[in-house]
């Protein structure tokens, strides 16, 4: 019998459900119902309280964990001490071929992130994909409470594993997250064009915000750049500089400070970027990507639609 992984009270897989349609780079596509152990509320003195277990870890091992959390989505954009945290509490996991790694239909108890070796992934009964070095597992269970959409089968003779358990999956990135969205609430709130948000829209904002900065004179971004994310500025200013087909040289024209944002423009109005951004001082900033803008920001459009007409940072190419 192929061993299983921590057996949890196994349930019925869903047939019919979208659980068929699983992809090669994130497993877990299966319905988003929320409910479960994972759903429930993390409390900021639950987080407090939490004492994190630390598995040590052979020096190849560390090597690649670390450039798993890098490329890894999940992962990548922590702030450096939940990073750290995470990294600390994977525990490398082993399995021998044909273990089952997670069964569909089973509680969800451990994410996973494959260090060497292949996984097969099975849904009602049938391969749809296999995962290997670098990919990932697991993740929604965990975080949604659903019951595992697939099941992952060891592909030749063994598989190396990180793991990362429901408790310190929960603590680790709820606190994470807990402390985003108090650093970046009370700041957003005081940005006027924010104010059509409701509560939960805003909340959702912040959860998304990834934070950047550049040092003194660093471009953010060049006028003619494909415009891919938006942002705010947190601390520090940035000047704005344009370039006219005519002008041999590029112009200041603008600085923007802590409050202000830059880079709608090109995602509103779907063109490329208007001026070059670069960075006066120190420039901390919170970005966001263009689905994220389109999808949560879509109440506070109109309001910058009417903006582009007051910035002296655009180029006149709409009143040409």
């Amino acid at each position: 019998m192929p061993k299983k992984d921590k057996k949890s009270p196994a349930r019925s897989p869903r047939p019919n459900s979208s659980d068929a349609e699983v992809s090669p780079s994130r497993l877990q596509q299966g319905s988003l119902r929320r409910g479960g152990v994972s759903s429930e509320a993390v409390t900021e003195d639950d987080i407090a309280k939490f004492q994190k277990k630390v598995f040590p870890k052979q020096a190849d091992e560390k090597s690649a964990l670390n450039k798993a959390l890098n490329s890894n989505v999940l992962f990548k954009y922590l702030d450096e001490a939940t990073r750290s945290d995470v990294f600390e509490c994977m525990e490398p996991k082993q399995f021998k071929e044909g273990d089952e790694i997670i069964t569909q239909g089973d509680e969800g108890d451990y994410f996973y992130l494959i260090h060497k070796g292949s996984v097969d992934v099975i849904v009602n009964k049938k391969k749809v994909s296999t995962l290997s070095d670098g990919g990932y597992f697991g993740e929604l269970a965990l975080i949604y409470g659903t019951p595992r959409s697939a099941t992952c089968v060891v592909r030749g003779k063994e598989v190396k594993t990180f793991r990362l358990d429901r408790q310190h999956y929960r603590m680790l990135l709820m606190g994470s997250l807990l402390r985003k969205r108090k650093m970046y609430e009370t700041f957003l709130k005081k940005i006027n064009f924010l104010e059509d948000l409701d509560s939960w829209e805003l909340l959702t904002l912040a959860d998304a915000l990834q934070s950047v900065s550049y040092q003194d004179g660093a471009t953010v971004f060049k006028q003619g750049d494909k415009g891919d994310d938006f942002f705010i500025i947190v601390s520090g200013e940035a000047k704005v500089f344009q370039k006219k087909d005519t002008d041999k040289s590029e112009t200041h024209v603008d600085t923007l400070k802590a409050g202000q944002y830059f880079g709608e423009v090109a995602i509103i109005l779907h063109r490329s970027r208007t001026a070059t951004i670069k960075a006066k001082g120190k420039l901390e900033c919170v970005k966001i990507d263009t689905a994220t803008f389109e999808r949560i920001l879509g109440p506070c459009q109109e309001i910058m639609r009417r903006n582009l007409n007051n910035y002296n940072t655009l180029i006149d190419f709409y009143s040409k």
